[in-house]
Parts: C-alpha cells; sequence; structure tokens
C-alpha cells in the first residue's frame, strides 16, 4: 500500500517558530487570508499581550519595591537607589507610549504587583515586612514623577 506525503507549503508552527512568523508576514502582506493559521496566530497574539502585562508589572514591582526602601530603609543611603528608580520609571513610560490604553490598567497593576514588592522590600532589607504599610503608599503620579523621592 502506498503512502501519499503531503508536503507543507509553509513551516509548520512546531517546527520552527521564527519561520512560521515570516511565513505568517509573507501571507498577511500577500493578502493570503485563507491560508493563515488563525489558531496560532491568535495564540501569539495573546501571548504577546500578556508579555507585555507582565513586564509591566514586574517593572512596577521593581519600582515600588526600591521606593519602599529608599523610605524605610533610613541606614542606607537613597542615591544608591535613584539610578534603578530612573531605570524603571523610563521603561515603564515607554511600555505606556507604545500602549497607552495600558496607563489606564496601571493603578490596578500597581495594587496587585504591591504585596510581592512590600515582601521583597522586606527580604532585601532584612527588615521585618510589618514595617511597610500594607497597602500602596504612592499615587500613581508619585510613581511616574522622575523626582519623587519618598
Amino acid at each position: 500500500m502506498q503512502t501519499l506525503v503531503q508536503s507543507r507549503k509553509y513551516p509548520s508552527y512546531d517546527d520552527d517558530l521564527a519561520q512560521w512568523i515570516d511565513a505568517q508576514i509573507q501571507l498577511l502582506l500577500d493578502r493570503r487570508f485563507s491560508e493563515l493559521d488563525i489558531e496560532n496566530l491568535v495564540a501569539e497574539l495573546d501571548g504577546m499581550k500578556k508579555q507585555y502585562e507582565h513586564e509591566l508589572d514586574s517593572r512596577l514591582t521593581v519600582l515600588i519595591m526600591h521606593l519602599l526602601k529608599c523610605q524605610f530603609q533610613k541606614d542606607y543611603p537613597q542615591n544608591k537607589w535613584q539610578s534603578t528608580l530612573i531605570e524603571q520609571r523610563y521603561r515603564i513610560a515607554r511600555l505606556l507610549k507604545d500602549s497607552p490604553s495600558t496607563r489606564a490598567k496601571m493603578p490596578q497593576f500597581a495594587v496587585e504587583c504591591y504585596p510581592i514588592a512590600r515582601r521583597r522590600a522586606a527580604k532585601e532589607t532584612g527588615l521585618d515586612e510589618e514595617t511597610f504599610p500594607l497597602r500602596l503608599p504612592y499615587s500613581m503620579a508619585q510613581l511616574m514623577d522622575q523626582d519623587f523621592m519618598p
């Protein structure tokens, strides 16, 4: 019994992601929509959005953690954290510039990431977690103000 081997016209998502992306781009440019791998395109776009939100969450966590350390670690010079504060604020501003609609979600992200920022600040400073406020003590304006230091 002879089996016909069907050759693939385009690289498979599972075999080579980079080639698959290139093929999907070309299909879009050529307006060959019926040949697109819709299921995997949707999954990839959703993954991109989640990755973007994860980066914003991560940068907010680091920013808040360092603000807490500046405010509550009195025996450590505040200027040691300024470079990190500048960097995180810059990166957050870039993320918001690339996706302005995310600005509305930023307060929610900040509130949600606060407990881990608080816990990390406690671990890194050696201070008791109870030293730090139970709720986020900074406004969105303060978080993004390049000159704000608690």
